[in-house]
Order: C-alpha cells, then structure tokens, then sequence
C-alpha cells in the first residue's frame, strides 16, 4: 500500500508534529495514538494492517498522526488547567495545519471520519463534538472522557470545561446541540475485562458517557464487548476492523 510521511511544523509545541499517510483514495480517516504515542504507533501495533483491506481497496485513506500528550494531559507535574491550555495549542495543530495536509492530499473525497484507542479515543471524540462540522463520526475505542479524572490538582478553569466532555456534555443545549444530533455520530467501543475498569476507567466512563449522550438525544452507539475483552491492541484490531467498514 501507499505510504507517505511528513513533518508539519508545530507552533507553540516542543517540536514538528508527524503525519504519516495510508492509501491511494477514499475516505480520510484522522486516527489519535494511544497516550504519548507517536504517529507510526499505529502501524506497529497492527492496526493498519487489520484495515488494510479497506485500505487497498480505495475505500479509505489513514491519516496518524503525533501526540503531543507529552506536554500537555500526560505531564503530571503541571496543574489541570494548564494541561487543558496546552491541549489547546494541539488542537490548533490538528485544525490549522493537519486538516488542511488531509484535505489538500483528498480533495473531495468526503468528511473525516476520527479514531483512536486509550486516551486517543479521548481526542476523537472531544473534536467530533468540537467540530462536527470536520468530524461527523468518531470511533472511540476504551476511552476515559473524563479528563478531570487524571490526577487532577489544581484549580479548574475554561480551558478544562471546553475540552472535557464530562464537564461540556451535561450542559449543551440550544442550536449546537440541535446541529450535533443532525450531524454526529459516534461510537463509543469497550471492553469488559482487563484493565478496562482499572486503572484506566474506560468502561464506567463509556457507560457514563452514554447515558449524557441518550440524554441529550446525540446519535450514537454504545457496543460493549466482552469480559475477556482487555484494554489492549489484540482487541482494538478486531473492534475497528469491525466497526470501520460500516463507515466508508
């Protein structure tokens, strides 16, 4: 298959960021790595190959790209807020500079289509609700959507509140929330079995996240898997081969 990487600078961030492209055509998927992960993160753990069908048939191009959780959610020794801050300057990478290489490289090819696994579904779903209008389908696989819950100290402000959907979620109303249930839809995929409740809290967050999501009439899907599903990337190749085709 087509593969092709580049470096797209970063401003505000420690270094460029890494987008690495998959495929010749189709449908642009925008997939997050796993917590502090890297771009080829997702190829190494066999993620690219469990859609390479898709992949090759010109059904789909993968688009990974960089975390810069290093920074910003990840660096414990920084307050909350200004981890929800720094996320901020990640965002305007991903808008400013990666949606633009994506729709330069597909032209016409169709809204983005996001994905990740861990704290990579965290980002997937936070910019499908953020900008819908980019992102009208998010498939986030054993995330916590609660980044107030990551060994949170110091005073919250409004850079957490706008980037943490359990804090956002319960009060959207209005013309947005409107636009969302005509626009959005995502699935929230988990595992019932190892390392899902602890220590990540990914299952009782999905669940969580659900119901505000039912709640508030957003179009989506909750699919849990089983007891022996774990929180891990033997599953989250068979959850996204199972789920991606639905969607291109």
């Amino acid at each position: 298959m087509e593969r092709e990487q580049v470096e797209l600078e970063a401003p505000g961030l420690d270094r460029p960021g890494t987008l690495i492209r998959y495929g010749h055509y189709g449908r642009p998927v925008l997939v997050f790595p796993s917590e502090q992960g890297r771009a080829w993160d997702y190829e190494s753990n066999g993620m690219v190959e469990a859609v390479a069908d898709l992949i090759e048939a010109g059904r789909i191009k993968l688009y990974c790209v960089d975390s810069y959780d290093h920074v910003s959610w990840s660096d414990r020794s920084l307050p909350l807020e200004e981890r929800a801050r720094r996320h901020g300057l990640y965002e305007s990478w991903i808008l400013d500079k990666v949606v633009p290489a994506i729709g330069g490289d597909t032209p016409g090819a169709g809204d983005i289509i996001t994905t990740g696994c861990s704290l990579g579904a965290f980002h997937a779903l936070n910019f499908a609700l953020k900008r819908a209008d980019l992102f009208p389908i998010a498939i986030c696989q054993s995330g916590n959507y609660d980044a107030s819950s990551w060994h949170p100290w110091g005073e919250r402000g409004d850079a957490l509140y706008f980037n943490n959907p359990a804090d956002y979620l319960p009060n959207l109303d209005g013309e947005h929330l409107d636009w969302l249930r005509n626009r959005v839809f995502l699935v929230l995929t988990v595992g019932q079995g190892d390392w899902e409740t602890n220590p990540t809290g990914s299952l009782p967050s999905a669940r969580a996240t659900s119901a505000v999501l039912a709640s508030k009439g957003i179009p989506h899907e909750l699919d849990l898997w089983g007891h022996d599903v774990a929180h891990d990337w033997p599953w989250w190749r068979k959850q996204i081969a199972h789920h991606l085709p639905r969607f291109c």
